[in-house]
């Protein structure tokens, strides 16, 4: 009887694992489906390349405002419906965005990344506090397989970006089904999400603001943050502009863009798939210490090169540089599974002001000095958030997991 018990549990434990990679891959596909034709977005909605940084700053601006209550609202309705939400108000968001791209006029489009950024910012959050419950049940670590499946899906959405592109499919049309199709899929999903043990509402909205704003005073969570932040930064500096980076500075075709984009998320795809076992290995401060180097390199080649070839070589250093930073702060800071939602909460609403800052900064000093030169204030960042890796060491707790199903 306890073996049938024992193997139940791992049959739910691989399910609930399954679940939450499809809802990291949707996330991941909602957004790069129509990033990898940032450049078609740009001359749809006639925006100068300052323009383009303000519009994605209404998907950064989304999210951060929705941030800040994420935690709760796990802790309140659980991760499962958090995502669901999540993914219904992005697919709004999408539509809004595909009507605004038909039609030539920036309002419904920006309005629409608006929607978009608030849906990710809480199913991000959510689907976090969902993948660090299975990991601490597996006793290993899953986080980075499953930010790999979330880089995984912007692959696809690359793919289907640059194939449509090539084919001459209107960006409306491909922007409309995938606000379609991703709420349809998490739907499904989410329905075998694991229990959460931050789900409940036992206790009353004074004492979960009182926790929240505990959560914010904690040296180690804040610290997280940073570093978090300065690994967002890198992976989002490259999301909003390597496809433009490869079309306007090193006048390339777009499809060109959409491939040197596609090689950037192909390596953090490799990246993640691999980087657990090194993280079990190496430990979470030498990985994000060698990750750190290789993003400074590819950043290097992908802004002095003179050929194709070795801007696309940069592409994938970037990408498998910035790979671990983002799903190793999301482990550290739900360490403890009893202020998982919380503290998630409080790193990923400093990291998401790397996509707030990054989009309009760049932006502007690409008016100023170009796309190339201006991708060198990642460099800046990636050095503050150097300074505090050392805050993402496990907690003493948290180095002996007391479970170890099969999955």
């Amino acid at each position: 009887m306890t073996e049938l018990l024992a193997g139940a549990r791992a049959v739910d434990l691989v399910r609930a694992r399954n679940a939450v990679v499809v809802a990291f891959a949707m996330n991941g596909l909602s957004f790069a489906s129509w990033l990898s034709r940032a450049p078609a977005v740009r001359d749809a909605l006639s925006l100068t390349t300052a323009q383009l940084g303000l519009l994605l700053l209404c998907l950064s601006g989304g999210a951060c405002v929705a941030l800040p209550l994420s935690g709760a609202m796990v802790h309140r309705l659980g991760p499962a419906r958090v995502v669901l939400l999540g993914s219904l108000m992005a697919g709004v968001g999408l539509l809004a965005l595909g009507v605004g791209v038909s039609t030539g006029t920036v309002w419904p489009g920006a309005v629409g990344l608006v929607l978009a950024g608030m849906g990710s910012g809480n199913w991000d959050v959510a689907m976090n506090v969902a993948g660090a419950d299975v990991e601490r049940r597996r006793g290993r670590s899953l986080m980075p397989r499953l930010h790999a499946a979330f880089s995984l899906g912007t692959v696809a959405g690359g793919g289907v970006g640059a194939a449509s592109a090539a084919v001459g499919v209107p960006l409306a049309a491909q922007v409309l089904v995938a606000g379609v199709l991703v709420p349809l899929v998490v739907a499904v999903a989410v329905r075998a999400f694991p229990p959460s043990d931050t789900h409940g509402p036992a206790d009353g909205a004074a004492e979960r603001s009182n926790n929240l704003l505990r959560t914010w005073l904690e040296p180690r969570t804040l610290l997280i943050g940073v570093v978090t932040l300065a690994f967002a930064f890198t992976e989002g500096s490259a999301n909003d502009w390597l496809a433009i980076a490869v079309v306007d500075g090193h006048h390339g075709s777009e499809v060109l863009g959409a491939l040197g984009f596609g090689a950037f998320v192909t390596a953090m795809t490799i990246g993640r798939a691999g980087g657990g076992a090194l993280l079990d290995r190496f430990g979470r401060v030498p990985m994000l210490r060698v990750s750190a180097v290789l993003a400074v390199a590819g950043l290097t080649l992908v802004t002095l090169a003179g050929s194709v070839g070795w801007v696309l070589a940069g592409a994938l250093l970037w990408g498998l540089g910035a790979s671990l930073g983002f799903p190793v702060g999301m482990s550290a800071a739900a360490d403890d599974p009893a202020r998982a939602a919380a503290r998630v909460g409080v790193v990923s609403s400093i990291a998401y002001t790397a996509f707030l800052a990054g989009p309009p900064v760049i932006g502007l000093l690409a008016e100023h000095t170009g796309i190339l030169r201006a991708l060198f204030v990642v460099l800046g960042v990636l050095v503050v958030g150097l300074l505090g890796i050392g805050a993402v060491r496990p907690l003493p707790a948290a180095e002996q997991p007391t479970e170890r199903p099969a999955g």
